[in-house]
């Protein structure tokens, strides 16, 4: 969830974009004052209170998702006369909506946290009989509130622990990085890299932690909650 300070020509003032099964690119510059908010999907489900699939990696005007509560915040947050209060405007309109949000059912709830414990590694049919659903009614009631099948959501899971892997400070060896991530071989970690990044693992690798640069890593792609200022 992004809301803009300072307008920019594109995108709306404030949007939600939901979890998605491969990499974007988001047309024009960012705005040169923003906040954005990574929410754990769950999380975003609650917040949202709509199927988080009719919106799948959709970037929508969070004003047709939160009506004029959300519009109302970005008023807010933008006449705000600092940080600390824009994050203290944001948790208490969060801490609201979280309560009185629809609840994930329980089996999602526990779906979800097995993958992300597992790092990804669970197996779908496994985790339909843990729950005690079929494979089939795992999949619909997990893509319509996680919004994305439980099989690219433990892809993405798994790749979030390649990303805590890279270290700009040295070369890393990718068969090594993709049998302690779990991938069968380096083919499916390179293949991972092109549908979630759009680059190979050494391109990726060279973009985030370039020489000079902060070695800042990108946001997690799905499990953290992460506020951010810029």
């Amino acid at each position: 969830m992004v809301v803009k300070l300072v307008d920019s020509p594109r995108r709306p003032p404030a949007f939600v974009m939901g979890a998605r099964g491969s990499y974007s690119v988001l047309d024009g510059d960012c705005a040169p004052s923003y906040l954005e908010l990574w929410l754990d999907p769950l999380a975003a489900f609650r917040l949202l209170g709509l199927p988080m699939a009719e919106d799948l990696g959709q970037l929508v005007d969070r004003a047709e998702v939160l009506g004029p509560e959300g519009r109302r915040l970005g008023e807010r947050l933008r006449e705000a006369p600092s940080w600390r209060r824009r994050f203290d405007l944001l948790d208490r309109f969060l801490l609201r909506q979280l309560e009185e949000g629809p609840r994930p059912l329980p089996e999602v709830g526990r779906a979800w946290e097995r993958l992300v414990a597992s790092g990804g590694a669970v197996p779908i049919a496994q985790l339909a009989g843990e729950v005690g659903w079929s494979h089939k009614h795992l999949i619909a009631r997990f893509k319509r509130q996680v919004g994305l099948r439980p099989k690219t959501a433990a892809r993405l899971v798994r790749f979030e622990g390649v990303l805590g892997r890279l270290d700009g400070r040295r070369p890393l060896d990718w068969g090594l990085v993709a049998r302690e991530a779990g991938y069968a071989d380096q083919a499916h970690l390179i293949r991972d890299f092109h549908q979630f990044t759009g680059a190979t693992p050494t391109q990726f690798a060279a973009r985030t932690n370039r020489p000079g640069g902060d070695g800042e890593r990108p946001g997690n792609f799905l499990q953290d909650r992460v506020v951010a200022a810029s």
